[in-house]
C-alpha cells in the first residue's frame, strides 16, 4: 500500500491532511495580506534601506499573524472556539513569533544575499519573501498543530 493511499484510508490521518490543505488555504490569504503590505511599505512609503525591508517585514508578517490566527480558529479548527481565545492567541503568537524570527532572517539573507545581486529589487524581494513563508509555513504548522490546537 502506498502512503497516498494509506493516508487516504485513515480518517484520522486523512482529517489531518485536510486541516493542512485548509491552514495552507488561511496562509495563502496571509501570504497576500503579507505582500500587500511588505510592497506598499517598501515601494510606497520609502521603508527601502535594509533595515527599513526588515522593519516592513516584520510589520506585514505580524498583520499576517492576526488574519491567519482569526481564520484558522474560525476554519481550519473551528473546535478550537470552544476553548479560551486569550490563551489560544498566546500560544498562536508565541508560535508565530518563533516563525516571524525565522522568518525575517530568511528574508533578509534572500533578499540581501541570494536574489539581490541576480535579480532586481522588486524581483528579489518577492522571491526573498516567497521563500520565508514556504519555509516558514512547515513550522508555523507543526507547531501550532502541537502546541496550540492539541487534542483537536
Amino acid at each position: 500500500m502506498t502512503l497516498i493511499s494509506s493516508v487516504l484510508h485513515n480518517p484520522k490521518q486523512k482529517r489531518e491532511v485536510k486541516r493542512f490543505i485548509k491552514f495552507g488555504i488561511v496562509g495563502a490569504f496571509g501570504a497576500a495580506v503579507d505582500f500587500s503590505i511588505l510592497n506598499a511599505l517598501i515601494f510606497w512609503a520609502g521603508f527601502s534601506s535594509p533595515g527599513g525591508k526588515i522593519l516592513a517585514n516584520v510589520v506585514s508578517t505580524s498583520v499576517a499573524i492576526i488574519s491567519n490566527f482569526i481564520w484558522n480558529r474560525l476554519w481550519t479548527f473551528p473546535e478550537s472556539r470552544a476553548r479560551k481565545k486569550r490563551t489560544q492567541l498566546v500560544q498562536f503568537t508565541l508560535v508565530n513569533l518563533v516563525g516571524l524570527i525565522i522568518n525575517t532572517g530568511i528574508f533578509f539573507v534572500a533578499d540581501h544575499y541570494i536574489f539581490e545581486p541576480v535579480v532586481s529589487t522588486n524581483m528579489a524581494i518577492q522571491l526573498a519573501k516567497a521563500s520565508a513563508i514556504g519555509i516558514v509555513l512547515f513550522w508555523n504548522f507543526g507547531a501550532n498543530r502541537i502546541w496550540t490546537y492539541r487534542g483537536l
